[in-house]
């Protein structure tokens, strides 16, 4: 591990040194013979093999091309391994377009293809390999920094944790407003909240936490906030989830967390930001980007025909937009093909049967479930998988956290487009058993469990279209 300028300098030489590695073992005659030889896909490609200035030219815009689409991971931040590959593999992918996008409309930059496909396949190994092996890592040190805004629940985790502390770091408190110095501070109605940390070094205001695990080399967060509802507090485990931090919580808020199991008389508990291992996350992923483009291109067909449809049913658009709620609170925009007449949408649960809005195409494609198609590219970009807690619209996320305990729970896994509640018919409407049948789930979690779950869900759909 290095950190600071020598990460910097190791992470740009590194990525330049592979991208030119890369071209001179795509620019082999032998391998160049064998690839397009022995494989299929490529043997129509002619065996290029560049050399003097051509090949130079070649060389530098791979190599300026590449160091350019990976400057953002130049920063020496504390990833996880499986974060680290992913970001590393998207940004070389990128570059790799861009050089493609170059050599097609450049007649002078002269890129065989046959190279470009090869020093690709090199660069995807390559770099998340050099990366994995300089990434930053929180320091075995076992330092801590708590995070929060109740100055009492802080004293007594200083009271109770057992690795040293190097500070706290705190959202802005509305009892300090006269000065920058102490905006970040936390208090208590009483104004104590100053004396009870005295001894407590301030490290930042919340929007700086990353840089704080950064520049401390923290490997344990411990959440401290008075109200564990606050954007801040899931804020605050996605920042620890991004930079592979172990994240404690006092004990009063693990309704609200997915939990380890603990001694009950502890009063610091275990956050399981990650319930499944990191070759869990690697084949659902997998099995992610292959079902939502077989989908895809299974539905392209029928695409053209549900607009119409939808389009001559009733009037509005032909796609329906909403937010929904996404891994630790966060929120994306979901696509769905529009099945009700475009009115004000109570955010209160409601069964299909007793929903007059729904329009008579509608409720063929809820029926058969192709008003999802639009999904499966949420799904091919990440924001989604295709097995997991059902995304909830954030108006009625409210309602469901007020009436159901625990619901946050959810949060902690990648929504899906279908589940173990879908196929047992746990609705909203019913968010009690919605939300047992999406916490088995994310305990008992398996590739093919994700397996037996896809084929049950299509075997219903099917039966239900049939009927």
């Amino acid at each position: 591990m290095v950190s600071g300028y020598r990460y910097r300098v190791l992470s740009v030489v590194g990525t330049a040194f592979i991208a030119v590695l890369a071209v001179l073992i795509a620019n082999a005659s032998s391998l160049q013979m064998l690839f397009t030889t022995a494989v299929p896909v490529f043997r129509r490609l002619p065996a290029t093999v560049l050399a003097g200035n051509k090949l130079v030219l070649v060389v530098v815009t791979t190599t300026l091309v590449v160091v350019g689409s990976l400057v953002p991971l130049f920063k020496p931040w504390p990833r996880r391994i499986l974060d680290t590959i992913l970001h590393t593999q998207r940004r070389t992918v990128t570059a790799c377009l861009a050089l493609a996008t170059i050599g097609y409309f450049d007649y002078t930059y002269r890129l065989p293809r046959s190279t470009l496909v090869l020093a690709t396949a090199v660069l995807l190994v390559g770099l998340p390999m050099w990366f994995v092996a300089i990434r930053r890592r929180p320091s075995n040190q076992h330092r801590a920094v708590i995070v929060g805004d109740d100055p009492e629940e802080i004293a007594d985790v200083l009271d109770e944790i057992d690795v040293p502390v190097v500070g706290y770091v705190s959202p802005p408190s509305p009892y300090y407003t006269d000065s920058e110095e102490v905006s970040s501070k936390p208090a208590v109605a009483d104004g104590s909240g100053e004396a009870l940390l005295a001894d407590l070094d301030c490290l930042s205001g919340l929007s700086r936490l990353d840089e704080v695990l950064v520049d401390y080399n923290v490997d344990t967060v411990v959440l401290a906030f008075a109200q564990p509802d606050r954007a801040e507090f899931f804020g605050a485990l996605d920042t620890c989830y991004d930079h592979g931090v172990d994240a404690k919580v006092h004990r009063e808020h693990t309704d609200d967390v997915l939990t380890t199991t603990a001694n009950p008389d502890d009063i610091l508990v275990d956050i399981e930001l990650e319930p499944w291992d990191w070759q869990d996350y690697v084949f659902k992923r997998v099995f992610d980007i292959a079902f939502a483009f077989a989908g895809l291109l299974a539905f392209a067909p029928f695409i053209f025909v549900i607009a119409v449809a939808i389009k001559l049913d009733s009037s509005g658009p032909v796609l329906y937009s909403q937010e929904r709620t996404a891994e630790f609170g966060d929120t994306f925009t979901v696509f769905k093909f529009r099945t009700m007449v475009p009115e004000n949408e109570s955010a209160t649960p409601i069964d299909d049967e007793a929903n007059d809005r729904i329009t008579r195409v509608g409720r063929f494609l809820r029926r058969t479930h192709l008003d999802e198609v639009p999904q499966l590219w949420s799904i091919l970009i990440g924001q989604m998988s295709v097995v997991g807690p059902r995304a909830v619209w954030t108006d009625e996320e409210q309602l469901l956290e007020e009436t159901t305990d625990m619901w946050r729970k959810r949060w902690f896994v990648k929504p899906g487009l279908t589940g173990l509640a879908q196929i047992n018919d746990a609705k909203s409407t019913d968010p009690t058993a919605k939300l047992r049948y999406d916490l088995k789930y994310i305990r008992r979690q398996s590739f093919w469990l994700d397996v037996k779950i896809v084929v049950r869900q299509i075997w219903k759909v099917l039966s239900t279209a049939t009927e």
